[in-house]
């Protein structure tokens, strides 16, 4: 039988090999293209894997969108890099497959950092308080990791 250090060691082996951070090879992956199940009249329906995967730590790669302001507790992961803040300039388009992200520790990253977000997800309509941002998918608690 494994113990628990041995098990750790070894996915922590398989992890580094793979190019993931220590400790992430256990949460499944989420990708962008797995959010949204498609369109109707109330507005973007969740997906069905989205929804298993609620409440549950998951991985998403993505790119660290310029910061909302300096002072925000969260940061907005994005399918591809965003040249401007989406709310500094009024005609930017907002893509619709973001995910926020609040960290476990802050963290100020340049935008267009590409990053390995790892937390619990959560769905759902939610305005963040400090700033007034209304999100409909979050990774709390999350560790970022440098890609």
């Amino acid at each position: 039988m494994l113990s628990r250090r041995v098990w750790l060691q070894g996915a922590s082996a398989v992890a580094w090999a793979a190019g993931l951070p220590a400790g992430a090879a256990a949460a499944p992956r989420l990708g962008f293209d797995e959010l949204y199940a498609g369109v109707s009249p109330q507005g973007l329906r969740f997906s069905p894997r989205l929804l298993s995967l609620r409440g549950q730590t998951v991985q998403m790669r993505g790119y660290a969108a310029p910061p909302l302001r300096a002072d925000a507790r969260f940061l907005v992961l994005t399918r591809m890099p965003m040249a401007l803040c989406p709310f500094c300039a009024s005609d930017a388009d907002w893509p619709a497959d973001i995910m926020v992200v609040y960290c476990q520790e802050p963290s100020l990253l340049p935008g267009g950092q590409a990053l390995l977000a790892t937390g619990r997800l959560e769905a759902g309509h939610h305005t963040d308080p400090d700033t007034g941002f209304v999100s409909q998918l979050r990774l709390r608690d999350a560790r970022l990791d440098a890609l």
